[in-house]
């Protein structure tokens, strides 16, 4: 690959870096062409990039874009891929559906949201990750429930003053 080419790869790694906000490298080494073919389709089916990049532009594009990502630096050794998505978990629970099928592919970091979580003993966590999205359904839930209750009470408490009032009236 020309300098040329490897400067266009590393602009187009880092713009895509930038453009989801949330990424996993991963280690795939030693999977076959047909098994990472399928990694691909499955990657596509659920909305996420995935690109195989050698870690040295792997490395250039991490240093184009903002936040701390020196804690990524240390796992770009061995074969590597990277997977881009907009949800920050969607990756995680793919990997977690393909590592039932065999051992790889195996997570070495993730950034998600500024954010950069080393080693597949964070999968787990990154399964369990909400979207920004289900995080504001919380919110509204939580918000709008006190004001449910005061509602509901106001209401039955109304009833309940209607009842007294009308009794009162039937004896009076």
């Amino acid at each position: 690959m020309r300098k040329e080419e490897k400067h266009e790869v590393v602009s187009a790694l880092a713009e895509q870096m930038k453009e989801y906000g949330n990424f996993y490298i991963t280690d795939t080494s030693e999977l076959t062409v047909e098994k990472i073919n399928n990694i691909r389709r499955k990657c596509f089916d659920s909305n996420i990039g995935m690109q195989v990049v050698k870690n040295t532009l792997i490395k250039k594009a991490l240093e184009q874009i903002d936040g701390d990502v020196a804690p990524l630096f240390d796992v770009l050794k061995g074969a590597s891929s990277v997977m881009f998505s907009t949800t920050g978990n969607a990756p995680a629970k793919l990997i977690k559906a393909l590592r039932k099928e065999g051992d790889k592919p195996v997570l070495k970091a993730a950034y998600i949201d500024s954010t950069a979580f080393v080693g597949d003993n964070q999968l787990e966590a990154l399964v369990n990750l909400k979207s920004r999205e289900e995080l504001i359904g919380d919110i509204i839930g939580l918000l709008q429930s006190p004001a449910k209750n005061v509602i509901s009470g106001l209401q039955s408490g109304g009833n309940k003053l209607a009842g007294i009032v009308k009794t009162l009236q039937e004896r009076g």
